[in-house]
């Protein structure tokens, strides 16, 4: 069973940049879709980026430009940069494949002056 922890969230200024990380245990990852997700105050889940092997497959159009999904041996990786106040989410980290689907406890990520 694939087990997923993500790091790296934290409070940012409007403009500032974070990494997130999510570490992959316990299966063989590469055959899974991987994906990043995010869920605002008071709004639903929402996917920000979503790959499979090294190829990014998507980004949502409201962070193209500004987040780059990874990944290595370990895991994989979101780099945001130019956040905006309305990036402010918990950020969730997911791997699927047919009826397999695993989430990670997610980081919270704050976007505030």
């Amino acid at each position: 069973q694939v087990q997923l922890a993500e790091s790296g969230g934290g409070l940012v200024q409007p403009g500032g940049s974070l990494n997130l990380s999510c570490a992959v245990s316990g299966g063989d990852f590469g055959r899974y879709f991987m994906g990043w997700y995010r869920q605002p105050p008071g709004n639903e889940r929402e996917l920000v980026a979503r790959m499979v092997r090294s190829s990014v497959l998507s980004y949502a159009n409201a962070v193209k430009g500004r987040f780059t999904m990874s990944r290595d041996d370990a895991g994989v990786y979101l780099q945001m940069n130019s956040l905006k106040p309305e990036d402010t989410a918990v950020y969730y980290c997911n791997a699927r494949q047919g009826g397999e689907n695993y989430w990670g406890p997610g980081t919270q990520v704050s976007v505030s002056s």
